[in-house]
């Protein structure tokens, strides 16, 4: 009985989480209701909170459940690389597949700014489950920093870059390309990782 209540409930969760994606994508986080999730999903407003207290808090859930997901793709492409250019070009690979999911790209943008607002919020995102976080780059790229910059600050910087060129490509300004934001990502962190020069 227990189990089938798990089970259940564990339905109940995905059904919630599907609903809030779908809508996030179309409508925006902000205007987004929890009444639209749960009647989107079939369910009462109770349902929602006896699994998160806020809407913050799914959009939390979502996050952590995209990123697993785009981090396994990352990962499983990083198991080849063997140098530094190898490396960037894996996590350039998976920052693409993040650029290409447009509806994701905005909802993640919007709710970045959201958090910025909130002390409590804007913490919980900046850690390494909800991100491409400064440690989990300086991990992946820090064997092959040669000119003792810190690992970190290349992953910033490259995460801010990366940030930069989602807003012009929502924007559509037509300025720069994929294809310029890769050359000078990699530029960037080849630079600060392999020169020996102050």
């Amino acid at each position: 009985m227990a189990r089938k209540q798990q089970e259940k409930s564990l339905q109940t969760q995905r059904e919630l989480l599907d609903s809030a994606e779908k809508l996030f994508a179309a409508k925006g986080f902000v205007a987004t209701t929890v009444a639209e999730i749960t009647s989107d999903a079939g369910y009462a407003k109770g349902n929602f909170y006896r699994h998160w207290q806020s809407k913050d808090e799914i959009m939390l859930a979502i996050i952590a459940i995209k990123m697993q997901s785009y981090r396994a793709m990352r990962d499983a492409a990083l198991q080849d690389a063997h140098s530094l250019k190898e490396v960037m070009d894996r996590i350039l690979d998976f920052l693409e597949t993040m650029i290409d999911d447009r509806n994701w790209s905005s909802v993640f943008l919007e709710f970045t700014i959201h958090a910025s607002r909130n002390e409590d919020l804007r913490a919980q995102l900046n850690q390494s489950l909800y991100r491409l976080s400064n440690e989990i780059f300086d991990d992946i790229v820090a064997p092959y920093v040669r000119s003792g910059y810190p690992a970190r600050k290349i992953g910033a910087l490259n995460t801010a870059l990366f940030e930069g060129f989602l807003i012009h490509s929502l924007l559509g300004t037509g300025t720069i390309d994929r294809k310029d934001f890769r050359r000078a990502a990699m530029k960037l962190a080849l630079a600060n990782a392999l020169d020996t020069q102050e």
